[in-house]
């Protein structure tokens, strides 16, 4: 028996999920966060079947930090495992470049690489390699192991991955790379077990959250996705624009005099359903709104997606199935409705009462595209490739 912790740690959070494997067996101990970092810090664990088992608030101002944060956590592990010690640390690492097509056991040589890639993302970066340092620094010999949002669409053949740009520009590495590729790998897998013909044919996958991107998959391989160079492509976000004519940038550069960091501002956090609404960047905020600017600001984001649906089944030659998946593809109904509209042209014909339950599946029987609603499980595929390095290690 193998104790196996996951970290996902962004700018003011860590959120963790702790396995104990069995053979090849993992299975759930408990998961939670531990947000405002920075401002007013609070940690909360529940088990596997959601029950809450610890919580803990730190009072406004308090400054813990991914260092406090994680030395918590620690303890609060080794209270929960009567000592036991982990077996190993598996990391969400956002960017792996063109080096990583797979995970990788962190030593100080991939630490330096990693932070190389830190101009690529970062936003992300630095915030998934500050965990890593901080582990490193407190329990040396203990094995950790980053897992690449990037490595899923190392698959894409060049045509899809490159832009066009000159070549000394594409030689330093500016090329889509494509993102939620952990969630995409864990839809692949979990579609084998629902779907045989989603799985071996031509699937779009949806992931809407908070982040949001599509992907498309030809026998649960990406062949195509819709984030780019950075986590800011694509479809409207929570806050992020999606995809933009960059003649809007030189826009507001030169004729409206901002500065970088302001249009980085605008792009990242002031866009997407918050810029669209006037009122959040929360998908629920947006749906309980009589605000006529919500309504638009949905129907922009269906609209998107599907215009981006079409652009992934051209890039597959047909679409076989639909899957829904993250925050506001699991939970919203309304949002799948809207989506499914600008799809019935490709053949997906949507079953109203099967997409109110949440499915999972929610299309009809006489349709030639099957949809689905399947959750996803980031953390579920880190602890799998951090056993798997874990156990590499042990023979």
């Amino acid at each position: 028996m193998r104790h196996i912790l996951v970290l996902n740690a962004g700018s003011s959070s860590v959120k963790f999920a702790f396995y104990v494997a069995e053979g090849d067996a993992l299975r759930l101990g408990f998961f939670g966060f531990n947000d405002a970092l920075g401002t007013a810090p609070r940690f909360s664990a529940r088990d596997a079947n959601g029950t809450l088992i610890g919580e803990e608030t730190w009072p406004a101002g308090a400054r813990l930090g991914h260092k406090g944060a994680i030395e918590h956590l620690l303890a609060f592990v080794e209270t929960h495992t009567a000592g036991a010690p982990l077996a190993a640390v598996g990391h969400r690492v956002v960017h792996g470049g063109t080096e990583f097509d797979h995970p990788a056991r962190v030593d100080a040589g991939l630490l330096d690489r990693l932070e190389a890639l830190v101009p690529l993302a970062p936003l992300h970066q630095p915030h998934n390699l500050a965990a890593i340092r901080v582990l490193r620094d407190r329990a040396p010999e203990l094995p950790q192991v980053a897992c690449f949002d990037t490595s899923f669409h190392r698959t894409q053949p060049p045509e899809a991955a490159t832009f066009a740009l000159p070549a000394e520009l594409r030689e330093k590495g500016i090329q889509r790379y494509g993102f939620h590729g952990l969630s995409y790998e864990f839809i692949a897998g979990r579609l084998r077990e629902i779907d045989t013909r989603a799985a071996e044919g031509r699937t779009v996958v949806a992931h809407l959250g908070a982040g949001a991107s599509l992907c498309a998959m030809r026998a649960g391989r990406s062949i195509a996705t819709t984030m780019g160079f950075t986590a800011l492509d694509g479809i409207p976000m929570a806050t992020r624009s999606g995809a933009l004519d960059p003649g809007v940038i030189l826009h507001l550069l030169r004729a409206e005099g901002r500065s970088l960091d302001e249009v980085e501002e605008i792009l990242y956090h002031r866009s997407g359903l918050l810029g669209l609404s006037g009122l959040s960047g929360d998908m629920r905020v947006i749906e309980a709104s009589d605000d006529p600017r919500a309504r638009f600001a949905m129907e922009v984001f269906a609209y998107r997606i599907g215009r981006e649906i079409g652009s992934l089944a051209a890039a597959l030659g047909g679409l076989d199935a639909l899957v829904f998946t993250a925050g506001i593809g699991e939970n919203s109904a309304r949002v799948r409705a809207m989506v499914a509209r600008h799809v019935e042209w490709l053949g997906l014909s949507l079953d109203a009462d099967a997409n109110a339950k949440s499915g999972p599946c929610i299309s009809t029987r006489a349709s030639k595209v099957s949809a689905w609603v399947v959750p996803t499980d980031e953390a579920l595929v880190i602890a799998r490739h951090t056993a798997r390095v874990a156990d590499t290690l042990a023979t």
